[in-house]
């Protein structure tokens, strides 16, 4: 399993897409700030942010989790 932090791999894929903070706080309806704290594991995203993120990322939940690698 992955030892990355949520955090990380929201910034991981933000960036491996060419997508700014601001553009993906856009589309969660979020502050940009949010996604700062998130991606510094300031503050963990409730679950229909996660939800948002693995969607538009096109990615598991458990991906975000840790609990799957892909």
């Amino acid at each position: 399993m992955s030892s990355m932090t949520i955090g990380a791999k929201i910034k991981e894929l933000r960036e491996a897409h060419g997508i700014k903070q601001k553009e993906l706080a856009s589309v969660l309806g979020v502050d940009p700030s949010t996604i700062t704290k998130y991606e510094k594991n300031e503050r963990l995203p409730e679950i229909k942010y996660l939800i948002k993120i693995a969607d538009f990322f096109d990615v598991s939940v458990d991906f975000l989790l840790g609990r799957k690698e892909y």
